[in-house]
């Protein structure tokens, strides 16, 4: 239920120096912040959203996609080294200040955040109702690299950073462990990776804190901080992630064709032409339903018969039955060779980090 107490704030300033405007930037028909706009909408339990930003014609933007803009914000909270804190304290003030509105939650959806799943919103807004003791929540993911075999270098050590104590001086070129600094773990570096406590870092997509945190303890995260996991991370700094986000956002919106090999893709390959064994690949067929409910088309194609001449139709189409694969259309007669080349393929293993 729509709950006036839950703010979900928006921060986009202009200007950005890695993705030219990237929070107005169309991506896949729609400028960047409108999806966030979209995604508080969408939510069960948002009341308000609002738009925080230094230029009127962001402000036109997210009117235009339902953001109200009551303000515009001041320019010294719209430079590349301003903090979160700054941005939410200045909203929560004018708020209280011109409206004596003082919401109980405020969600952060950063409008460099295009694809978003609205379900983990109203989990975390869910939690933090349900629990009075927790100062926010922020999104975590795991860590691809261990950060307890990671190091800092002496000439880029923060002078509070050093203990001459246990050996961290700022030496130019001295390499430091950087969990030795955080941990009691001994020699963490040379341990195995299965051995040390997983990691997890901020994938910066949704953050709910309760505004007493940030109007009264000044702060945007509080003591009692829990961690709401994820495995995704499509926040946007450079050209690449834009490209990689507006491809995931063009294949949930539907309507594009996709084409799948059969044996060595929907199948596990069999050598000796043996299909009649040939074992179902089901991380596979769970992606490719995806994709079909999601209203793409699916086509399925095979090399089978091509060589030998002998036909695999019935046993196919039986195959693709049993194991519950969803498709538009089924073709034979693709020719066989050793590699396939083309300008449009897309690697299996993306759309399995997609939708696997």
């Amino acid at each position: 239920m729509k709950d006036n107490s839950i703010l979900a704030i928006i921060p986009a300033r202009s200007g950005s120096k890695s993705v030219i405007d990237k929070n107005i930037r169309e991506i896949d028909g729609k400028p960047m912040l409108a999806y966030s706009i979209g995604h508080a909408k969408q939510s069960k339990h948002i009341g308000r959203v609002i738009l925080s930003t230094d230029s009127e014609k962001y402000a036109q933007i997210g009117r235009e996609y339902g953001a109200e803009v009551p303000f515009l914000r001041p320019a010294e909270y719209a430079t590349d080294t301003a903090l979160d804190f700054d941005v939410f304290y200045h909203a929560l003030t004018w708020l209280k200040e011109q409206e004596d509105y003082v919401p109980e939650l405020v969600v952060q959806l950063r409008p460099t955040y295009p694809v978003r799943n609205v379900d983990d919103i109203d989990n975390m807004i869910e939690q933090m109702l349900a629990d009075p003791s927790i100062d926010s929540m922020r999104c975590i993911a795991p860590a691809g690299e261990v950060a307890h075999k990671m190091w800092l270098l002496g000439e880029d050590m923060a002078h509070d950073l050093s203990d001459p104590s246990k050996g961290f001086t700022p030496q130019a070129g001295k390499a430091v462990p950087i969990r030795a600094l955080l941990t009691d773990i001994p020699e963490a570096y040379n341990m195995p990776r299965q051995q040390l406590p997983r990691v997890y870092y901020q994938n910066a997509c949704i953050d709910v804190i309760r505004s007493h945190v940030i109007l009264e303890e000044r702060s945007m995260s509080g003591k009692n901080i829990q961690g709401y996991v994820m495995s995704e991370n499509y926040d946007i700094d450079t050209e690449e992630e834009f490209k990689r986000a507006e491809e995931r956002l063009k294949i949930l919106n539907g309507g594009k064709r996709f084409v799948f090999d059969i044996d060595g893709v929907i199948a596990g390959f069999r050598k000796g032409l043996d299909y009649d064994s040939a074992p179902p690949n089901e991380p596979v067929i769970k992606v490719v339903n995806k994709l079909y409910d999601l209203g793409n088309e699916i086509i399925l194609h095979t090399a089978r018969g091509y060589v030998t001449g002998i036909d695999w139709s019935e046993l196919t189409r039986k195959q693709m039955e049993d194991w519950g694969v969803k498709y538009h259309e089924l073709h034979f007669g693709k020719p066989n060779a050793d590699y396939y080349v083309d300008d449009k393929s897309l690697d299996l293993q993306r759309l399995l980090d997609y939708f696997g």
